[in-house]
């Protein structure tokens, strides 16, 4: 399948690199010992260095570090056992000391790759070129004064993971799915919660395009973007931007613009930066970060099975599909709730239940599944009186929605509902005689060989029995009634 966008001029590849921000699981910011709890009230989680108050020392928080390596373990990357913080210096009202902790030279994490899996069934390898910790600056509010700005230091100093990829990305489907997988990868970790709309994961996008072959084009930055929605609308936007410009004999400015989600569009914010604007020098406060290969090899021991292993045992062990694999293990909570349903009941059942009826349910709730009304006990109990003939697959659905109503387990709705399947040869079969013996000529057509009838029978007789006589047994009852 061509990643090339046809324009008016003929065909253009677009090039896409994304620096994912994830902040850091931890119950204090990087530098400071100050909270990091979403939601609490502005200006009440600063510490006297976060304010940036002269002869204010930074200390390295340990947990973040063990959480940088988790992360680049987890993107298959390189471990750095000496890095280095610097200072990136540029203002913004809401960052107090005037300039940013982060790493640039030497980061925490180098490269590693990550492997994504595409809607045709296919999987790319997206190269990552670094992981570094950097320290988060506040947050300027301009809605809440007309002539005013205010600012919020809660998120200055919290501890943030930058991801950057290469730029191996060639689509919006592609970006879409290497920041799915990032943050499935991370929430396996335990290292980020990837709550986009907390801002505790976004990401700057920087698009270019060239004719095929040809050398990079110059690349916008899109900045900031919180969700994935977001970040594919924005690479379209500014694939289609640029390749006009380009066709009616433009150039691209190198700048960093931001995504109006208003109106899916993108805007310059200003002219872009190089890595010498920023005046980046090693952080006299701080010394070399340095750390053993047992430090390492203690946190690599001590990593969750991870989506890429989860998938590949799926198929191996439970012969599920890869489609099938990759849907379920695609969050870590799927995949734990798909792992109790599957526990001691079959386990293809168990997936077409969870990926169907279930993530149907959900959907209309516009609910996550740690959120869910029915658990993964009361979805098992309901497949249970699947596998007993209990209640039929088609009744199971209808209960299913009841139970997302009313939080009730299967069994009480089934009974209090009288839906129980009906077992009884003896009751099916007068049901038979009855419509066989009210058609004679749909019973010519079947014994003149046209056997497809027999559908139609078939829904006779569930039709008289209000859904709940046990199909395979009025299958077979009819084929041996309607023999010539």
């Amino acid at each position: 399948m061509s990643s090339y966008v046809e324009g008016a001029t003929g065909p253009w590849e677009v090039v896409i690199g994304l620096e994912v921000h994830a902040q850091v699981i931890s119950n204090s910011k990087l530098f400071s010992g100050a909270a990091t709890a979403f939601g609490a009230e502005a200006n009440s989680q600063v510490s006297l260095v976060d304010a940036g108050l002269p002869g204010m020392l930074p200390v390295i928080n340990e947990m973040a570090v063990e959480q940088a390596v988790r992360s680049g373990l987890g993107l298959n990357a390189k471990i750095n056992n000496y890095s280095v913080f610097d200072r990136k210096n540029y203002f913004y009202a809401d960052l107090p000391q005037g300039y940013q902790i982060s790493q640039y030279l030497q980061p925490i994490v180098g490269e590693g790759v990550v492997s994504v899996d595409l809607a045709d069934g296919s999987s790319r390898d997206i190269g990552v070129e670094r992981l570094h910790l950097e320290q988060d600056a506040g947050k300027s509010l301009h809605d809440r004064h007309p002539t005013k700005t205010y600012v919020d230091l809660n998120r200055s100093g919290v501890a943030l993971m930058e991801i950057v990829s290469k730029p191996d990305m060639r689509s919006a489907e592609e970006a879409g799915a290497y920041v799915r997988k990032i943050r499935a990868i991370l929430r396996y970790l335990g290292t980020c919660d990837g709550n986009m709309e907390e801002g505790s994961m976004r990401a700057d996008v920087n698009v270019s395009v060239r004719r095929p072959g040809a050398d990079l084009g110059t690349r916008a930055e899109i900045k900031n973007v919180n969700s994935i929605r977001f970040i594919q609308q924005a690479i379209n936007y500014e694939t289609t931007r640029q390749i006009d410009i380009l066709e009616e004999g433009g150039s691209i400015d190198q700048e960093t613009r931001l995504f109006d989600a208003q109106t899916g569009t993108t805007r310059p914010m200003r002219s872009k930066e190089e890595a010498h604007d920023y005046r980046y020098f090693p952080d006299p406060d701080l010394l070399p970060l340095e750390f053993s290969h047992e430090f390492v090899d203690r946190i690599r021991g001590s990593l969750p099975e991870l989506p890429d292993a989860k998938k590949q045992r799926y198929m191996d062990e439970l012969g599920l599909s890869a489609h099938d694999a990759s849907v379920l293990v695609s969050e870590r909570d799927t995949a734990l709730f798909y792992e109790q349903i599957a526990e001691g009941r079959d386990v293809k059942v168990a997936a077409n239940w969870v990926q169907g009826e279930f993530f149907a349910q959900l959907s209309k709730l516009e609910r996550e599944i740690t959120d869910s009304p029915v658990s993964a006990e009361q979805l098992g109990a309901l497949i249970d009186l699947i596998a007993d003939n209990t209640i039929s697959g088609k009744i199971a659905k209808g209960v299913l929605e009841i139970m997302f109503e009313s939080g009730q387990d299967a069994a009480a709705i089934v009974e209090e509902k009288g839906l129980k399947q009906v077992s009884d040869s003896g009751a099916i079969e007068d049901e038979i005689v009855t419509i066989i013996a009210a058609n004679p000529d749909k019973v010519a057509e079947f014994q003149s060989g046209k056997k497809k009838i027999i559908g139609w029978f078939v829904g006779q007789v569930m039709q008289a029995t209000k859904g709940k006589a046990n199909p395979q047994m009025v299958n077979q009852l009819l084929r041996d009634k309607l023999k010539p």
